[in-house]
């Protein structure tokens, strides 16, 4: 796997603090001298490691992501294929992506720190989660368990598959609010709830998030399936 970047420890108190302070005022508002203070370091012992706070948050975004994606990945069983388990990995992940605290606060206060790594460059737990797809995809080739294609070439399709779910879900969903609906309009069609499949359909679909990872699901496996 991709080394991260200066080998921090997961339990670097530096990093939590800038997790830490992060969560409570957005990347923006964060500077070094609040991080320093928290994490009980001189403001000299940080510029050594970050010149800036982005350069910190990037290395803090790596740490957190990789370990998301690895708590993600299910263990591995002797003789069991690896496709089900590349399919678990990367379904759990996007949820759990989703339900990350730093994640949310990153997407909601600050998402032009991501958009860097969408449009125009891999950061490095891009790179960490290509190598660990791409080991898993060599197991799925060498059991017959996932369809054989170039391993670099196929992990960096998942990815971008992944990635949009992760990043773009929530401009799709139609969660519906508690208690509310209806009664708050005079609009049936505006309230939220199940929607159509289609004109004259009469089927109701749903449309939350646990019915867009199922699609995810489905569209993991048959892509993946030989």
């Amino acid at each position: 796997m991709t080394p991260i970047r200066h080998n921090h420890s997961d339990a670097d108190p530096v990093l939590d603090a800038a997790r830490d302070c992060v969560l409570a005022v957005g990347v923006r508002r964060t500077t070094l001298t609040d991080v320093a203070r928290r994490a009980g370091v001189s403001r000299m012992t940080l510029y050594r490691r970050w010149p800036d706070v982005r350069t910190l948050v990037g290395d803090l975004m790596t740490r957190e992501w990789i370990g998301v994606a690895l708590s993600a990945m299910p263990e591995r069983h002797p003789g069991a294929p690896a496709r089900p388990r590349i399919v678990d990995g990367l379904v759990a992940g996007v949820a759990a992506f989703r339900a990350h605290p730093l994640f949310h606060k990153i997407l909601d206060v600050d998402p032009e720190l991501l958009l860097p790594y969408v449009l125009d460059r891999r950061g490095a737990s891009q790179d960490a989660l290509l190598a660990l797809l791409g080991d898993a995809l060599e197991e799925g080739h060498a059991d017959g368990s996932v369809r054989r294609v170039h391993p670099e070439l196929q992990a960096r399709a998942l990815l971008l598959v992944v990635q949009s779910f992760t990043l773009s879900l929530r401009t799709m969903t139609e969660e519906p609010a508690d208690g509310a609906g209806a009664a708050a309009t005079d609009d049936p069609a505006a309230a939220p709830g199940p929607r159509t499949a289609g004109p004259g359909s009469g089927a109701a679909v749903a449309l939350d998030e646990a019915a867009f990872l199922g699609e995810l699901r489905t569209i993991l496996e048959r892509t993946l399936t030989p």
